[in-house]
């Protein structure tokens, strides 16, 4: 490994902990990116040279700081800033900096951050690209790349999300047990966001895809943090179990293919195996969540070795308790595909029919009821299911999926006319 990409990879680890600690410091986003990326400049001159410091993450907050407290001062910003002694202390003020970087320092500073990018006035497309921007340190490009739009309108999408966030006067202080455990749902809920975008995505937009990967590496920065929260090892054992498939989910047309069809010798047993170990130790601290649930849940399709070996009778038990710890029509919906496993088509229509209402500009309730449609012959009302599913799909993949399913429709009521 080169010099360069030794140092890539060390700034990428220390971003969230030194925006974090420079975020405290300075109280505000743009001064503290602007300083982060000052302190990655001088990092990239002097490390080649000079080899790597001790502490990394204390050597970026030191410069990372200095840099600050000139560009204040440069801008003349009504902002308090240390006294002069401080600012012109001669000593090793990076090993005493060092030294002050205790866990819970850095925990906090981590979780503020991660708090203010997904704070609730901000809309959830501008809480994923704020923290894609702000805590991974991906560039306004690729962002905007991702999500279809210009680099400008994501520029403006971003800009936007940090007036919001100045002006909604976030505290900065240290949050008390009460308000970490709200954060730390809001944090995860945030993740999960993210994490949902590439997996939507899948093999079919690379630049989204990457998401996934991302959402995961904060998920584990996430459990660091808390690595007794058995909601938060659940969360990143749900990501690594949905990860598992990437490589089974797409054809080589990037065509769709359904969990049932797939080739389980493609899912990624590493991750899987890790997984699975992370929810049974979540398990056994008998604090039962939405995200154990839904591990629960896609830990029993990983343990099937075959489509027809799945538990669905279980699958419909964890789906009627994420129900009660988590009502929403989506759940409701899911559970529709496991009932239908169990008592037919009929049983899950009726199910999903008070849903029609809420979830009739939701892609996957019709994509699900032309499904249930089909298979009890109904094929006129599946066809309107699967065109109404089509005109909402979010990418290629989802509305070629789609097609595919009125194309098997057509055949089959072919081969019934003969």
């Amino acid at each position: 490994m080169t010099d360069i990409a030794w140092i890539d990879i060390a700034l990428t680890n220390a971003r969230p902990q030194v925006m974090g600690a420079l975020l405290r410091y300075f109280r505000n986003l743009d001064i503290a990116e602007e300083a982060f990326q000052e302190a990655c400049l001088r990092a990239l001159k002097t490390w080649p040279d000079k080899g790597p410091p001790r502490d990394p993450v204390a050597w970026l907050i030191f410069v990372g700081r200095n840099s600050g407290i000139d560009t204040v001062r440069k801008q003349a910003k009504l902002q308090s800033l240390p006294d002069e002694e401080a600012i012109s202390d001669t000593s090793d003020a990076e090993s005493d900096l060092a030294e002050r970087l205790d866990g819970s320092g850095y925990r906090d500073d981590i979780l503020r951050l991660l708090f203010i990018c997904c704070h609730p006035d901000l809309p959830a497309t501008q809480q994923i690209a704020l923290a894609l921007r702000i805590v991974s340190g991906l560039s306004v490009q690729q962002i905007a790349r991702a999500f279809l739009v210009s680099e400008s309108a994501m520029e403006q999408r971003i800009t936007r999300a940090k007036a919001r966030v100045a002006a909604a006067g976030v505290p900065f202080e240290t949050p008390g047990a009460v308000e970490r455990s709200e954060r730390l749902a809001l944090v995860s809920a945030m993740i999960y966001l993210i994490y949902n975008e590439g997996y939507s995505a899948g093999g079919t937009h690379r630049e989204a895809a990457a998401f996934a990967d991302e959402a995961i590496r904060l998920g584990r920065l996430l459990l660091r943090i808390f690595p007794s929260e058995p909601e938060t090892m659940a969360l990143l054992a749900l990501m690594l179990l949905q990860q598992s498939r990437k490589d089974a989910r797409f054809d080589a047309n990037g065509q769709i293919i359904l969990l049932e069809d797939q080739d389980r010798s493609l899912w990624d047993r590493t991750l899987i195996d890790e997984a699975l170990a992370l929810l049974d130790k979540a398990i056994r601290h008998r604090k039962p969540g939405p995200y154990q649930v839904q591990a629960a849940i896609a830990a029993l399709h990983s343990r099937a070795k075959r489509a027809e070996d799945t538990d669905w009778e279980e699958i419909d038990l964890l789906y009627q308790m994420l129900e009660r710890l988590m009502p929403s029509p989506v759940v409701t919906l899911n559970r529709s595909v496991a009932l239908s496993k169990l008592k037919g088509p009929e049983a899950a229509l009726a199910l999903i029919a008070p849903l029609e209402a809420q979830l009739d500009s939701y892609f996957y309730f019709h994509g699900v009821r032309g499904g249930l449609l089909a298979q009890l012959g109904r094929a006129q009302e599946a066809r309107v299911a699967f065109d109404r599913a089509i005109a909402l799909a979010r990418s290629p993949a989802e509305a070629a999926h789609i097609r595919y399913q009125l194309d098997r429709l057509s055949v089959d009521a072919l081969a019934a006319e003969k």
